[in-house]
């Protein structure tokens, strides 16, 4: 079996470039694909900054499901949010169309951890459609400032062994569109 087809790798740059141009793309509304598509992921771009205003509550069943309540963190009139210590929900700008084939992870830009800032994900499962959305935790006690559409996350592709059967269909499915 040829490497660039083999099942359960890393998405390459050509491979990624590839699923953009395929209905539905990979990733559609990207801000600057030069700029954005990287050897082996797509960065994703600052489209909004969410504080959390109350606590959540969580079970296993999800009938007691109840996330935190939000409000905006506003950009200035310069297009930047200056971000206190603490932790944020921040949404995307490019809409992620995750095929049956292929999984993601969320990997937070070196830039940032380097500057104390760091996010957290989950998993992109196969079958997932939407603008997604992370948590931000600034631990700098000095904070950090954010432009909109800053790079801020890089998306990593992976080919799934099998097709899945059926994807994801959870409550985030069409996410923010």
């Amino acid at each position: 079996m040829d490497r660039g087809t083999m099942p359960g790798g890393l998405l390459d740059k050509r491979s990624i470039l590839e699923r953009l141009h395929r209905t539905p793309p990979l990733i559609e509304g990207v801000v600057d694909l030069d700029t954005q598509l990287q050897p082996n992921g797509v960065d994703l771009t600052l489209r909004a900054v969410e504080r959390c205003t109350s606590g959540g509550a969580f079970d296993f069943s999800n009938a007691s499901r109840r996330p935190a309540e939000r409000e905006p963190a506003p950009f200035d009139s310069d297009g930047a949010a200056r971000l206190a210590p603490g932790s944020y929900v921040v949404t995307f700008n490019e809409i992620v169309h995750m095929p049956s084939d292929l999984a993601a992870l969320g990997r937070t830009r070196s830039s940032l951890l380097r500057s104390g800032v760091a996010l957290h994900t989950g998993v992109w499962d196969a079958g997932y459609t939407g603008r997604s959305e992370s948590l931000l935790v600034v631990y700098n006690p000095h904070g950090c400032v954010l432009q909109r559409d800053a790079r801020i996350l890089q998306l990593v592709f992976f080919r799934l062994e099998r097709d899945v059967t059926e994807g994801y269909r959870g409550i985030f499915r069409g996410e923010n569109l």
